[in-house]
């Protein structure tokens, strides 16, 4: 089975074609695949990917930028970038792969017995605490259950870490306290040495007079004092050097040379000291390598993976939908071409036109035709990176959601083949390129015939032609013929075929056989450019008279061509053509009035509910105003009420029946306060609540989104919009008819008896669920995750319930919180909170 489109040598030579009976063999067929992806500038756009990578091995990785080879690892790769565009954009900074290093050659060195520099060792315990830190950042099956199955067998082996740490420096030099002897040997050389620079010193100031220079010098690692030449005899020691102009010599006085022998010795014992560490630091490495290389791996795919989403969310690509299918359809909506995006945002190029495509299930060819220099090819271009993009797990820069079916093989005939050395015309280039292309579909067949007798083979899935003006350079009626031919050949081959053509005798295929469909991109002839947008539907007609009549030809020799059209020839399908143009053009301008018309509707509709909401509000408001008036008027009157029924009570029997009166009207009074006193509106839900899984509607964005999750006390909840993650408030969304989530009932915390502070604690000491962490049944470092999530919103101390158990969970908490430098104290909490199986934990 020949592999068309994977990465293969760009120089990959042609076998030599006999005039008498071309033969193409299976050479050639490879060799198309890899020369369609340099006709289609792959290796540029995989550079530019590269550029969003972090580490040199993921630039390398992303330089190649390999393609899947079967739709499902396809779907793996888009969703690893998905996974990770949303984590990306939620972490501050993004995901960091600081640390991480290429390890490779280190551990390929280990693994052979060798031993590296103490900085290729440093640099592995690095990679291992960088890796550490992206599995705790990633692993949620939840949300990212691809990248969390890639990241769950890795292992980062923290003693060998721990270990390397230990034993090496900064800068890769072995550490004091990585041997014993080690210590001691470098402490009695640093002894020896502030010996030797003391006498030296003092030599300095004995013979002051006779020497160039105050200075202790260097030569050969010794130190060496600069004697004038006439008084190097008053000098004992050893001369190691002299100046160029002979007046100064260099010599080691002989008081130090037994110090610096000595030293000289304890040095070379030093560096058998520093091998034998770094050789034991090896084959520990080497002992690991498996795992070592195993995590590299991992780290060049993640750091792959955030480099496409990284560059998908550059240019504002969204996630194809992939499908498994040869026959799906083809549907792109405003695809720009990438290598045209980034010459515009990063060159100050001209703005890019997008171009749409919609091909279905049954649709095997499209022709389109134009003028030179309308865009032709370049949507050629933009349909063949599409495909490959999606199959190496990117983003495309479409509008709405690209469909289209897993593309296997991807070949194309752009530009022009003539080769002066090769003895080929235009015309005999690109049939032999079409000939390799015809010989790879044909393998396509052989691949089905051989998956059918059950022998292993790769998928092939799609297959997508791209042909640049074919049939052309030579006579147009024969190279129209051969075109059309051609054409009819690729229906029965390949699932899409894409040509661009000058010739009108293919603009006719359409009508003759389903399978066929034309497009056009269009012209200006006031202005004489093209508008580079592609029409659906529409052959492009010539403009070749029009133009000639703009360009100032006389008119006699324009009206004698015009002429010269015979009837129901091209003429006629120009005519033809034109008037689909102008009906097209009418029902572009009728479709902006109506969409004129329903944004004017829109905003009507807009305007009068704002007014019948002021109107409403204007009509409580005055309603409320005459409630109060009534009110205060009726207490007025149970105020003089009440006046008369205290002189009355006052001025003896005689007035009994009429206070008793008095008393009768004032419960009248205040039944008639009780019936008009305004009502406390009550603002009541219709008891709706989200669940996981319901769809909504954020208020900020005014956008459709799905709920992901629900916090434990109902008032956040994490959502997808689009590609977006992000966590809001339940008052932040609504239902999608409009309804109003219920508030969750608030709940009371459980506080301890005790609410007192200790001792750098910037909150009290109570035990309620927001400062609580329930880690049991977690792994290690899961619990090390949730527990460093809590303390970094922590102001007070943070209970830790992890059980008692066999104790591993704890001794492994109460190791790391050891090195965390936040933390002040790790105590075990009180019998009544749990006691041994629950740690309480202070923040500084």
């Amino acid at each position: 089975m020949v592999e068309e489109l994977d990465q293969e040598p760009a120089n990959a030579a042609a076998m030599p074609v006999q005039r008498a009976a071309p033969a193409i063999d299976s050479g050639n067929a490879a060799s198309i695949g890899s020369e369609a992806l340099e006709l289609l500038e792959w290796p540029r756009l995989a550079a530019h990917v590269a550029g969003f990578a972090s580490t040199a091995a993921g630039i390398r990785h992303c330089q190649a930028l390999p393609l899947a080879t079967s739709c499902g690892e396809s779907l793996r790769l888009l969703a690893e970038t998905a996974e990770l565009f949303a984590l990306d954009g939620l972490l501050e900074g993004g995901l960091s792969f600081r640390g991480v290093a290429d390890i490779g050659t280190c551990v390929r060195l280990c693994a052979k017995g060798g031993s590296p520099g103490g900085e290729a060792l440093l640099s592995v315990a690095n990679t291992l605490s960088a890796a550490r830190l992206l599995r705790r950042q990633i692993e949620d099956e939840d949300l990212r259950p691809v990248c969390s199955a890639l990241v769950a067998d890795l292992r980062t082996l923290p003693e060998l870490e721990q270990r390397l740490h230990f034993a090496i420096e900064e800068g890769g030099r072995v550490a004091d306290r990585a041997s014993a002897e080690l210590a001691g040997l470098r402490q009695q050389l640093h002894g020896l040495r502030a010996e030797r620079r003391q006498r030296m010193q003092e030599l300095i100031r004995r013979w002051s007079a006779l020497l160039q220079d105050l200075v202790v010098a260097q030569r050969s690692g010794r130190p060496v004092l600069a004697v004038k030449a006439g008084a190097a005899g008053q000098i004992g020691g050893l001369v190691h050097d002299s100046s160029a102009s002979g007046s100064t010599v260099f010599v080691e006085p002989q008081a130090v040379i037994p110090l610096g022998n000595r030293i000289r010795e304890l040095e070379g014992r030093e560096r058998e000291l520093e091998a034998a560490i770094l050789r034991e630091l090896s084959a520990l490495v080497g002992a690991e390598a498996p795992a070592l290389e195993h995590l590299q791996r991992i780290l060049v795919r993640l750091d792959a993976g955030v480099a496409r989403a990284r560059y998908g969310a550059w240019l504002g690509a969204v996630r194809p939908e992939l499908l498994d299918d040869p026959q799906a359809s083809f549907a792109l909506l405003d695809l720009r071409h990438p290598l045209l995006l980034w010459q515009q945002r990063r060159e100050g190029g001209a703005p890019v036109v997008p171009v749409s495509l919609a091909v279905g299930p049954d649709l095997r060819v499209v022709a389109i035709t134009g003028p030179n220099t309308g865009g032709k090819t370049v949507t050629l271009k933009s349909v063949g990176l599409a495909a490959l993009m999606a199959r190496a797990g990117l983003f495309l820069p479409c509008g709405g959601t690209p469909r289209l079916p897993w593309c296997g093989r991807v070949l194309a005939d752009i530009g022009d083949e003539q080769s002066l050395q090769q003895n080929l015309s235009t015309f005999s280039g690109h049939i032999r390129r079409i000939a390799r292309i015809l010989a790879a579909l044909s393998s396509s067949e052989d691949a089905a015939a051989a998956e059918s007798a059950e022998r292993p083979v790769r998928s092939v899935g799609a297959s997508l032609v791209l042909l640049d003006e074919v049939g052309a350079g030579t006579d147009p009626t024969e190279g129209a013929a051969l075109a059309a031919a051609l054409l009819r050949h690729l229906a029965e081959k390949a699932r899409l075929t894409i040509a661009t053509t000058h010739f009108g005798e293919l603009k006719a295929l359409k009508y003759a056989d389903p399978r066929f469909e034309n497009a056009s991109v269009a012209f200006d002839v006031e202005t004489l450019s093209p508008t580079y947008r592609l029409q659906w539907g529409i052959p492009g007609r010539s403009n070749a008279l029009a133009i000639a009549r703009r360009l100032g030809l006389e008119e006699t020799v324009v009206a004698a061509a015009a002429r010269a059209l015979e009837p129901g020839g091209e003429g006629d399908v120009n005519r033809v053509i034109e008037g689909l143009e102008r009906q097209r053009q009418r029902q572009q301008e009728a479709a902006e009035e109506a969409a004129v018309l329903l944004a004017r509707t829109e905003l009507l509709h807009e305007e009068l509910l704002q007014r019948w909401e002021q109107q409403r509000q204007q009509s409580a408001e005055l309603q409320e105003r005459r409630r109060q008036e009534l009110e205060h008027s009726i207490r007025e009157g149970q105020g003089e009420v009440r006046r008369i029924i205290r002189r009355l009570r006052q001025a003896g029997g005689d007035g009994r029946g009429a206070g008793e009166t008095a008393r009768l009207a004032g419960q009248r009074l205040k039944r008639l306060e009780a019936e008009h006193r305004p009502q406390p509106e009550r603002r009541e839900h219709g008891g709706w609540r989200p669940r996981v899984g319901d769809r909504v509607r954020l208020l900020a964005l005014g956008k459709a989104a799905e709920v992901l999750a629900i916090s434990e006390e109902g008032t956040e909840l994490t959502v997808r919009c689009g590609v977006l993650r992000s966590t809001v408030e339940l008052a932040a969304i609504e239902g999608l008819h409009g309804e109003k989530p219920t508030p969750p009932e608030p709940r009371q915390p459980v506080v301890n008896v005790r609410s007192r502070r200790s001792p750098g604690s910037r909150g009290p000491e109570v035990r309620t669920e927001g400062n609580t962490v329930d880690v049991r049944g977690l792994r290690v470092h899961e619990a090390e995750a949730a527990v460093e999530e809590r303390l970094r919103v922590a102001n007070g101390p943070v209970w830790v319930i992890h059980g008692i158990g066999t104790g591993k969970l704890k001794r492994g908490l109460r190791q790391w919180l050891e090195s965390v430098p936040y933390v002040e104290r790790v105590a075990d909490a009180d019998q009544g909170d749990g006691g041994p199986g629950c740690s309480v934990i202070w923040v500084k």
